[in-house]
C-alpha cells in the first residue's frame, strides 16, 4: 500500500500472517493498493479497513503554524529552517485542499523570514510540478487560461521566492539549483 500509484510515496509491505499486519496513516486523500499471492495457500486473501484519518488533526496544526507565523513577536523565536524543510514535504506528499495550505504556509514563511532562514532548494519537487503544469497550459491553447487553485499558489510562491532571493542576492544560485541540466542545456539553445 503507498499514497502514490508507482509505489514509491509512503510505501507499507505486508506478508502472512494478520499479526504482521500493523495499523498506519498515508497523507492525502488516495491510496494505492497491491495484492499479490505466492499461490503457497488456498485461502481467501486479506482485508483492510481504510479509515478516514484523524480528522482535524492537519486543520488544527495548520491553524496554530498559521497563527504563529501572523504574530510578528512570535516569528523570530520560531525555528525557521526546521518549520520550512518540513513543511515543504509537507506540500510535496500531500494532496488537494491540504496541499494549499501547506503552499500557503510556505509563502508566509518566505514573507516572514529576515534572513536566509530557509534552504529555498528544497523546493524544487514544488518547481517541477509548477513548470509541468506551465508546460500543460501552453501546449493546450484551446481552452481558456483559467488556473487551477494550486496552479495559482505555486505561481504565487515561486514569484514572492524569487523577489526574496533577488533581494538577497542569490538569484542565480536558487534558479540553479531548482532546474535539471537538461532544462537548463533547452534554455541555453532558445
Amino acid at each position: 500500500m503507498a499514497s502514490s500509484s508507482d509505489f514509491q510515496q509512503d510505501r507499507h509491505s505486508f506478508s502472512g500472517s494478520p499479526q504482521k499486519w500493523n495499523d498506519f496513516e498515508l497523507p492525502g486523500d488516495t491510496l494505492y493498493y497491491r495484492f499479490t499471492s505466492d499461490m503457497s495457500n488456498t485461502e481467501w486473501g486479506y482485508k483492510f479497513t481504510v479509515t478516514a484519518g484523524h480528522l482535524g488533526r492537519f486543520q488544527t496544526g495548520f491553524e496554530i503554524l498559521k497563527q504563529m507565523l501572523a504574530e510578528e513577536r512570535v516569528v523570530p523565536h520560531l525555528p525557521l529552517a526546521r518549520i520550512w524543510e518540513w513543511q515543504v514535504g509537507v506540500a510535496c506528499r500531500q494532496t488537494g485542499h491540504q496541499r494549499l495550505k501547506a503552499i500557503h504556509l510556505l509563502l508566509r514563511i518566505v514573507q516572514c523570514s529576515t534572513q536566509r532562514d530557509c534552504d529555498l532548494t528544497l523546493l524544487k519537487p514544488l518547481w517541477q510540478l509548477f513548470t509541468h503544469m506551465e508546460n500543460n497550459l501552453c501546449h493546450d491553447m484551446a481552452k481558456p487560461g483559467i488556473l487551477l487553485p494550486l496552479h495559482r499558489a505555486l505561481a504565487e510562491l515561486f514569484f514572492v521566492t524569487e523577489n526574496r532571493v533577488a533581494e538577497l542576492g542569490t538569484l542565480q544560485e536558487y534558479l540553479l539549483a531548482l532546474n535539471t541540466e537538461d532544462h537548463l542545456h533547452r534554455c541555453t539553445a532558445q
